[in-house]
């Protein structure tokens, strides 16, 4: 069979949400500026018939986290409750119809190939890199295992693994390793949907549980604490107590207008009692967490609950087999399902692709950033593209986290103020590719910096602004490396995109991080 080569002008290498709305970005900037099309490509490991959008999509997650806030600045600044996130992702979700959180992977994939078609991009699915072609250290082109070659000027990997990036050359760090700890990493999720288990419906069955754990009189139910509870019993007084808050009020799941959040452990004793495992992911390899629940039309909810322990290089290694769960993950999943349908509901269905986290981080970006800089306000505010806030929550926490920082003389790795930050682009061009840039978990990020930037909303902020930086690199035939956040900020004032920017320092945990992150250097 001949070999086929194709050429394009940008070629984005993964399929997550931030990637995609890059080419869109990148694609209109492109036509404005030259009134032209722009060829553009996005491939990706995963099978388009499955749905285009990554993790969202195949892998499910319906609940978007979301820009967080404080009261006083959106007083200040008029601001809704989630700020004003870029005008490319605005326009995501109010054409994929999301109201708060909720984003259904159905109305996602619809939405993203519209957004696609209308730029005219091509999508090709279940790609594997053969090797890439590179030329004075730039990327040219890649060849697929089936033997065709894609060339272009520009790239961008939004992959959660930096896979493209790996196979230009560039040093990725596995696991948290720019902590010292390249074997931990944060534990993937196994998304999955219900039907006929309504939210009013779970809410009284949780209700029924809270009130047998939390009564000491109830000896079945003290005897299902103390199963999940692994027999410890500082740990089963630990699970009943913060059952309750300060004013002894249950602590019951919290429903919005498009979602819930499961604010105890009621539901995971159940769920662990009935399989006899301790509520531990460390110890038991796998949890049904306290979960974020996406509410999705036709009696659909989206749970984000079921967390698998993963080490760094297993980690990699998912997120090179295009995030299949393992036959392990899908066996524990056959008795949530067990469990689930006991409790009411008729269908549970696992997503097709996992929710990996993040996998390690590229060393070698014109910029870095630390969440020392997050506190800090992150960018100047006359090159800022947009800002972002977010709890630096490590869901499953780091393992040798706590043990390494006591051993640097810390008492504590907590950080409960989230920042709020500027964001600009740097963190996610590579130097020694310049015509490459990362846009996913997996950019520049050091030591906790990743915690808020894993999340979509902040990296189709960076998408937004590598995109347009891809349009003037091949308008003025530069490298993306050589673009700063000014050009970019300057197209955004020009286009009336630029959303408003409120990022404020935090000098307190600006110290306090920069303290933690110099103990780890």
């Amino acid at each position: 069979m001949p070999s086929v080569t194709r050429s394009y002008d940008l070629i984005g290498f993964g399929d997550e949400v931030p990637g995609i709305l890059a080419i869109v970005a990148a694609a209109r900037e492109y036509r404005r500026r030259t009134g032209k099309h722009l060829k553009s490509l996005i491939m990706f490991k995963g099978n388009s018939q499955e749905g285009v959008g990554g993790h969202l999509v195949r892998g499910g997650l319906a609940y978007l986290d979301r820009s967080y806030i404080p009261a006083e600045i959106r007083q200040t600044y008029c601001l809704p409750v989630f700020g004003d996130p870029v005008a490319i992702y605005k326009e995501f979700l109010q054409r994929a119809y999301v109201n708060q959180v909720a984003l259904d992977p159905r109305q996602a994939d619809v939405t993203l190939r519209q957004m696609l078609s209308e730029v005219g991009a091509d999508i090709i699915s279940r790609v594997e890199i053969a090797s890439v072609l590179q030329n004075a250290g730039k990327l040219t082109g890649i060849v697929l295992t089936k033997g065709e070659t894609y060339l272009a000027k520009q790239f961008i990997d939004s992959t959660v693994n930096a896979e493209l990036a790996q196979a230009a050359g560039v040093q990725k760090l596995q696991g948290f390793a720019t902590f010292g700890l390249p074997d931990s990493e944060l534990p993937v999720t196994l998304a999955f949907e219900t039907e006929g288990l309504n939210i009013q419906k779970l809410r009284a069955i949780e209700l029924a549980y809270l009130k047998r754990f939390t009564n000491p009189n109830d000896a079945q139910a003290q005897v299902y604490v103390n199963v999940a509870a692994g027999s410890n019993p500082t740990l089963a007084a630990s699970f009943c107590s913060e059952m309750m808050n300060s004013q002894w009020a249950l602590k019951s799941l919290y429903v919005g207008q498009d979602h819930a959040d499961v604010r105890c452990k009621a539901l995971s004793i159940a769920y662990h009692s009935f399989r006899g495992k301790k509520l531990s992911l460390s110890e038991s390899g796998a949890i049904l967490d306290q979960a974020n629940i996406a509410i999705l039309p036709g009696d659909r909810l989206s749970w984000n609950a079921f967390l698998c322990y993963v080490t760094g290089a297993q980690a990699e290694t998912l997120a090179r087999g295009a995030a299949k769960p393992t036959a392990a993950m899908l066996n524990e999943m056959q008795f949530i399902e067990k469990w689930l349908k006991s409790l009411g509901a008729t269908v549970v269905r696992p997503a097709s692709e996992l929710y990996i986290r993040h996998a390690g981080n590229i060393v070698g970006v014109v910029e870095p950033l630390r969440a020392a800089q997050m506190y800090e306000g992150g960018v100047p505010e006359e090159e800022a593209l947009g800002t972002f806030g977010y709890h630096l929550d490590v869901r499953g926490g780091i393992t040798g986290l706590g043990q390494k920082a006591s051993e640097n003389g810390l008492s504590s790795v907590s950080f409960h103020e989230p920042p709020l930050f500027n964001l600009g682009i740097r963190h996610a061009l590579v130097r020694n590719v310049p015509n490459l840039a990362v846009v996913s978990p997996a950019s520049g990020f050091e030591g906790y910096a990743c915690a808020a930037g894993r999340i979509v909303e902040f990296n189709t902020a960076v998408g937004q602004g590598v995109g347009i930086a891809a349009a003037i690199a091949l308008v003025s035939g530069r490298d993306l490396a050589t673009i700063t956040n000014r050009e970019v900020r300057q197209v955004l004032v020009q286009t009336g995109q630029l959303s408003q920017i409120y990022g404020r320092p935090n000098y307190l945990e600006a110290s306090r991080m920069g303290e933690f992150e110099t103990a780890f250097a």
